[in-house]
């Protein structure tokens, strides 16, 4: 089980780099639309805890 942990881990930072490598800007439009969906489930996050309080 873990040797199949590494292989899969090692298939997507090849994966990664090589899609940084060969598209930088899509890969950077990725990176962006990742912290923004992190951003707003963060805001959500906040919005509910809000609400229980209130």
């Amino acid at each position: 089980m873990a040797q199949t942990k590494k292989i899969v881990l090692y298939i997507v930072v090849v994966f990664v780099l090589y899609t940084i490598i060969t598209s930088p800007s899509k890969a950077a439009d990725l990176v962006q639309v990742g912290f923004e969906g992190i951003s707003s489930a963060a805001q959500g996050v906040g919005e509910f805890m809000t609400e229980l309080v209130n």
